[in-house]
Formats: structure tokens, C-alpha cells, sequence
């Protein structure tokens, strides 16, 4: 039996039970002669399937001798090095010499390498072999392009997850233990409510849909989608009252001023459809969809993308159905926040550090010091736990902590925003025209803290809108890539 991707595999067969082992019955006539083959690029650490089948074999690697010393080994992604922004210099060190190894050795080293089991305690009959993207031939798949590749990667937990299953052939750890909300409210920022930090190169916004009320959170996002928390908007009253409406679509036209002086619109607004789905779809209609993205949330963490869509669902205006009347995209809400946890957990320079020149890692979250404790304590409302289904077999499922989790669903909205726009897929020349729309290239040109420039006007990128501000009025000039 050739069992091929096995962790794409449902956890059930059509209520049968587990696939693979539904498989392995057929076989069972002829036990003393059968062979069952599994194989599949991994999945999430815990529930891959073939993580567990090859734990439970003899755990064959695939060693090859260093040209310089002789010491057998096989390789590992950590060994492999390269100067940081230049992986064309990419070569791997020898855990024996750590002599640095040459893309031109590895063809000799695959001619003379061998399968060797590295675990012994386990059932002789079931052999397992791991081989990553490491080993490619010359000509196939280069350890420059792999070290160019985690490179691209650190942007997005997705692509950091695809690099490790599709690359290393390893399974994705998710961190999903809730930070302590204490820790987050020691290390808050210091910057005002309603105003856009200066690595905040455009805005969106994510809003959580309630029965009585509809909050709204407003985040900026830099390089590295690092991110910083802009505004928090609770707008009373609940779908059922078109001023809640009126007052989320003025929501949209505000502009929020940049450290430097700028003005900044959301670029893309992302609404929670759970609650009310047919307000959110007339609203979003009348707002027009390039702003605004009608989001639905689903969880399970073996989705392709985090975001998928948009489809075109019927709508109803007045009574009246309208058909393909809404563009509603669907969120891996799972995804965004396991993300979004990792992030808060991410290592910071020291202040020390900072004024040497250093910079936070890509995906810094940042929180300012107006955020009460309240909102914190919603923001880590969630945890991530290993649960077994009726059929025994395990899931991954976020289970609350605490009822209140609306600041902790906003940023996940918000962060499909950004996805929307595009910011997980944009090359390097679009963030540098962002930068240079803002000024954020030459920090000796930016504007003093009141905005004004030399020449009396007002230079501003408003996430999606770059807006100078000038006695005659303002001029409006559209990103295309932002909407």
C-alpha cells in the first residue's frame, strides 16, 4: 500500500475511522509479506501523522563525510551559515572541524553517503528515512536559495511554517501557552492614543462585532510586519442601529497623525461577519470592498493559506436578496494567533542596545502604556491546547481563558487586513516607496514633532492614501498595491 501525504489526510473517513489505518485493514490478509509505504511533507508538531509513524521507526538519516576532515554527519539547517543579508556567501559548517563546506563538495559527498538508523529501541520490520531540502543535487535546489528563502521568510509565520514542513522537512511547533498580561503591561510604549509611531507605514483596522456594541482596534504595521497599536474605538449601540454604522463608516474616512507629521487612513478595515452577517454585507456594500473586507473566521490550523477568498455570497438589502451582492473572505483565525502569541514572545534589545543602532525583530508587537489592564488581559484571553475527539484522535483547539477576548479577535481581523493588502507578498521596492512616500528613509529630513516642514506643508502616507497638506488644501495620491 502506497499511502502518499498522509497528514493532508481528514482526521476521519467519512465517520469510519482514521484513513491510514482503514488502509492498513485492507492488508491484513496477507501480514507475513505486506508492505505499507507512508510518506508526506510534515504537518504541526503533535498532530502529524507521519511524524508519528517515523518516531515509531528506526529513524534513518542520511550521513555524508566532510571533505576537509572526513567526519561523517548529516546535515542540519543551523550548521548551514551565511553572512546575514548576503546568501549567496551560504556554506555549511562541519560539526567535526567546522570548516566551511562548499555548494561544489556535495556531489561527491551524496556519491559516497549512506542510510544510517539513529534510533535502536524500536520495532526492527518499521524502517523511516528524513531528508530535506539540504540535499538537493547541485543544480536543484541551492543551499543560496534555501538561506534566501529563510531569509524572505521571517515576515510571516506562515511563511516561516512552509519553509520548515516544505524545506527542512520538520514539523511546525504552536506555541500556543497564553503570555502573562502582567509582562506585556511592564513593557508598554510610550506614545499617545490616536497617533501613528514613526515605523508605522500604513494602518488597518479589525472590528469585532457584538450584540450591544461594536469595538474596533486600529493597528500600524512596518517592516517585517512589526506592529504597534493605534487606537481603540468602541462604538455603542450593535448592528442593529445605523448609527453604529454611520459612525464606523466615519471610522474610515478619519486620519490619524504620523510621528512625522503625516495624516493616515485604514487602508483596509476587516469586519467580523459571526454575529450579524447581513448588516456587515449591506454596510460593507454601500462602503465599497476596497476598504472594507467582511471576514469570517474559522478554525483548524490545515488550511493552505491564512486567508482564502474572496467568495461572493448572496446578500440582502431591504428584504430584497442580492445575489453575489457581498465579497467575504475566510481567516485561519487559528493561525493569526498562534502568530500573534509568538511575536509577544519575541526577544527586545535593551535600551543600551537601541541607542547602539539596534532594531526589534520582525513581528515586534508593540502596546502602548494607555492600553488598561483590561484590554490586556482579552489581548492573552486564549490558550492553545491538544484535545482528543470522540474517535480518539488529537486536535489542536484554542480554548478561552476568560469570557471577554474582543481585543485578542480584533488584532486577529486586523492582521487579515494586512494580509489582504498584501503586505505578507510585497517585494522590497514597495516598502521602500512606502518609506520614501513618508520620509522614513532620511531621519534627518523628517519633520519636527508638529509636522511642519520647511517649505509649510505636510508630508503624510495614510496607509494606502499619501496625503500633503498644503494652505490650498490637500492633494490625495493612491498606492495602487494598497487600494
Amino acid at each position: 500500500i502506497f499511502l502518499d501525504e498522509v497528514d493532508a489526510y481528514p482526521a476521519s473517513a467519512d465517520e469510519e475511522g482514521d484513513p491510514v489505518s482503514l488502509a492498513e485493514a485492507r492488508s491484513l490478509t496477507f501480514a507475513h509479506r505486506r508492505k505499507v509505504f507512508l510518506v508526506s511533507t510534515p504537518t504541526i508538531r503533535g498532530l502529524s501523522r507521519i511524524e508519528r509513524e517515523y518516531e515509531a521507526s528506526d529513524q534513518r538519516r542520511f550521513f555524508v563525510a566532510c571533505p576537509h576532515c572526513g567526519a561523517s554527519q548529516w546535515l542540519k539547517f543551523e550548521r548551514l551559515r551565511w553572512e546575514k543579508g548576503k546568501p549567496e556567501t551560504a556554506a555549511y559548517a562541519c560539526e567535526a572541524c567546522d570548516a566551511a563546506i562548499a555548494e561544489h563538495h556535495k556531489t561527491a559527498m551524496l556519491e559516497h553517503g549512506e542510510w544510517r538508523a539513529t534510533a535502536t529501541s524500536v520495532d526492527p520490520s518499521t524502517i523511516g528515512f528524513h531528508l530535506s531540502a539540504l540535499y538537493s543535487p547541485v543544480g536543484w535546489l541551492s543551499w543560496e536559495r534555501i538561506a534566501r528563502a529563510w531569509e524572505a521568510a521571517h515576515s510571516s509565520d506562515e511563511a516561516i511554517r512552509a519553509f520548515r514542513n516544505t524545506i527542512l522537512g520538520e514539523t511546525w511547533v504552536e506555541t500556543g501557552e497564553a503570555p502573562d498580561w502582567r509582562r506585556l503591561y511592564d513593557r508598554r510604549g510610550n506614545w499617545p492614543a490616536g497617533t501613528v509611531p514613526r515605523g508605522g507605514l500604513f494602518l488597518t483596522a479589525g472590528a469585532d462585532v457584538q450584540k450591544d456594541r461594536i469595538e474596533v482596534d486600529v493597528w500600524a504595521w512596518g517592516r517585517g510586519l512589526e506592529s504597534w497599536l493605534v487606537d481603540h474605538v468602541v462604538i455603542d449601540g450593535g448592528p442593529e442601529h445605523a448609527r453604529s454604522w454611520d459612525t464606523l463608516a466615519a471610522l474610515l474616512a478619519r486620519t490619524w497623525p504620523h510621528a512625522r507629521g503625516a495624516e493616515m487612513q485604514i487602508a483596509r478595515c476587516a469586519v467580523d461577519t459571526g454575529y450579524e452577517a447581513p448588516a456587515v454585507y449591506a454596510w460593507a456594500r454601500r462602503q465599497g470592498f476596497a476598504q472594507v473586507a467582511p471576514v469570517k473566521g474559522v478554525e483548524g490550523f490545515n488550511r493552505a493559506s491564512p486567508v482564502s477568498g474572496p467568495t461572493y455570497v448572496d446578500a440582502t438589502e431591504g428584504g430584497r436578496r442580492i445575489r453575489r451582492g457581498a465579497r467575504l473572505w475566510t481567516v485561519a483565525v487559528s493561525t493569526f494567533k498562534a502568530e500573534t502569541y509568538r511575536h509577544l514572545r519575541l526577544d527586545r534589545p535593551t535600551a543600551e542596545e537601541l541607542a547602539a543602532g539596534a532594531s526589534f525583530p520582525p513581528g515586534t508587537v508593540h502596546l502602548p502604556d494607555w492600553v488598561e489592564s483590561e484590554w490586556l488581559k482579552q489581548f492573552v484571553a486564549e490558550q492553545l491546547v491538544t484535545v482528543k475527539t470522540k474517535r480518539g484522535f488529537a486536535r489542536l483547539e484554542w480554548q478561552k481563558l476568560r469570557e471577554r477576548n474582543e481585543a485578542l479577535d480584533a488584532r486577529v481581523y486586523a492582521r487579515a487586513a494586512a494580509w489582504i493588502a498584501g503586505a505578507d507578498r510585497w517585494p522590497e521596492a514597495k516598502w521602500r516607496d512606502l518609506e520614501a512616500q513618508l520620509g522614513a528613509g532620511d531621519d534627518a529630513a523628517a519633520p519636527p514633532s508638529d509636522g511642519v516642514l520647511a517649505d509649510g506643508t505636510t508630508a503624510e502616507p495614510s496607509a494606502g492614501l499619501i496625503r500633503r497638506r498644503t494652505s490650498c488644501g490637500r492633494r490625495v495620491f493612491r498606492s495602487s498595491y494598497l487600494g
